[in-house]
């Protein structure tokens, strides 16, 4: 008897859509790409993803979020000078913008109008690049198989970055014309500018390396938080708890790095076990206490007297 060595579907991401169900029994179409919002099985039939995000998906899509908010904070920080009285109603208008569009984002996904949305689950990393697992039979003709085998994780971010940028022009523009009246003509907008390069760098950043940042992104809160703490603390010399103490703004700043920083770390752990991840998060002071206990030794002006003493 002849025996059918011909594969039901190659590729890794191609699979059959099912036409119809008649009971227990399937009618499947031709070996193909699944339609959006579904993923292979293990037998290689299309599956509709009826499953919800876990916690670590809810993470990443929360650091997907908080970059366009930072970089805004960022920016209008920058460019906002010493003497503006509108930096805080701007960054207020920035967390208004983002707040929305996530908003908006969760609601006309599906299930259309609900705050849950429906998911695949993520199991590898080459979920996120089906584009690259397209199969070629007999090496000349491609079988494009290349959908959202993450959904909604990958296109999600892309629709809210959109909305912010929306929004971002629709509402900054008239309030930084009728309140940033002690900038110039020419700076009162720099922070707007800003965000429309830092925005299409972020959509080529999800588009490239969105499964890359779905499991490294603990890791680059962690280094970025630390990093940033210590060049801000340098930058305003701060040498004591009494300069913390004085100055609001800088009592601020350091709150807002703790946060990211207890954000890495309940992306790390992901909580699963409490009692032993949640006396984790007491390192979070730990830096910004070293930092402020050392600086005092490490005063440039004081190694040099020093050295120069010791000469």
């Amino acid at each position: 008897a002849a025996v059918d060595i011909q594969p039901a579907c190659l590729g890794l991401y191609c699979g059959r859509t099912v036409l119809s169900v008649n009971g227990s029994v399937e009618t499947y179409g031709d070996c193909g790409v699944c339609p959006r919002g579904q993923r292979t099985d293990d037998n290689k039939i299309c599956r509709e993803c009826v499953g919800s995000p876990d916690r670590y998906d809810w993470l990443y899509l929360g650091f997907m979020a908080m970059l366009p908010l930072v970089l805004h904070w960022f920016f209008i920080e920058w460019y906002s000078g010493k003497k503006s009285s509108s930096a805080l109603l701007q960054h207020l208008t920035a967390l208004l913008e983002c707040s929305v569009a996530a908003l908006v984002t969760l609601l006309l996904s599906d299930p259309l109008g609900s705050l849950h949305i429906r998911s695949c689950r993520v199991k590898k990393l080459s979920d996120w690049y089906t584009m690259l697992y397209n199969p070629s039979p007999d090496y000349i003709t491609t079988v494009h198989c290349t959908h959202e085998a993450v959904y909604p994780l990958y296109t999600i971010v892309f629709i809210y970055y959109a909305f912010c940028l929306v929004l971002m022009m629709l509402l900054r523009p008239l309030l930084v014309k009728k309140i940033a009246c002690g900038l110039g003509r020419s700076d009162r907008f720099k922070s707007i500018y800003a965000a429309l390069y830092f925005f299409p760098i972020l959509t080529v950043l999800q588009a490239v390396g969105g499964g890359l940042l779905y499991y490294a992104f603990p890791y680059i809160i962690l280094v970025l938080s630390l990093v940033t703490l210590a060049v801000y603390m340098s930058a305003s010399e701060v040498e004591f708890f009494k300069d913390l103490l004085v100055r609001k703004k800088r009592l601020v700043v350091l709150f807002s790095h703790w946060l990211l920083h207890a954000y890495g770390i309940i992306s790390i752990s992901k909580l699963d076990k409490l009692e032993q991840d949640l006396p984790l998060l007491a390192l979070v002071p730990a830096p910004a206490l070293f930092y402020l206990m050392t600086a005092k030794y490490t005063e440039p002006s004081r190694i040099l007297s020093e050295g120069g003493n010791g000469h």
